[in-house]
């Protein structure tokens, strides 16, 4: 029975532990999802209008791109509903092409109605080869659309990559309980 007792405790203790590392992981990504925004938004004012605006929107603070003809990207982001933080996703990308390099950048893909939204929480939610973001600069923003429900923005933070690839993005959503 004290074995027993030990055991449960053990177990207990372990995955409060687990929780916490968890908890103060995604606290960072929070942290992190938060700052990008701030930057993107110091970078080009009129992306307020797609944050204010939009349904729901991603961050993704740190993607890391690479490749030498075959290349990759992936990233963790915050999931935002009306601007209220509701789950965490992860992005994954491959592509085949000219490419060279790597490159970190902030994501930001922005969802016009509430459907669109709910595409990209059904975890089936994938860009074709043909989608493409919009570099941060001052004022470029100003005439950006969307299509076919999304407008994506990305700004470089470090390195350099020449890219001519083709591919697609693929994601996941994992909603906060």
């Amino acid at each position: 029975m004290r074995y027993l007792k030990t055991v449960i405790v053990a177990f207990t203790f372990f995955g409060v532990l687990t929780a916490t590392a968890q908890d103060n992981k995604t606290k960072e990504l929070i942290s992190d999802a938060e700052k990008a925004k701030s930057d993107l938004m110091s970078k080009n004012e009129s992306l307020a209008t797609f944050f204010d605006n939009s349904a729901g929107y991603v961050i993704f603070p740190n993607v890391g791109k690479g490749g030498l003809i075959i290349g990759g990207a992936s990233g963790n982001g915050i999931v935002y509903e009306e601007g209220n933080v509701i789950g965490k996703s992860n992005l994954k990308k491959l592509n085949i092409g000219f490419q060279a390099g790597g490159q970190a950048v902030v994501e930001v893909i922005f969802f016009e109605t509430k459907t669109d939204l709910e595409r990209f929480k059904e975890d089936d939610f994938q860009f074709a080869a043909e989608t493409s973001a919009v570099a941060v600069k001052s004022g470029i923003a100003f005439n950006a659309k969307y299509k076919d429900g999304v407008a994506v923005f990305a700004m470089p933070k470090a390195g350099l990559m020449a890219d001519a690839s083709v591919g697609g993005q693929r994601f996941e959503f994992t909603p906060f309980e």
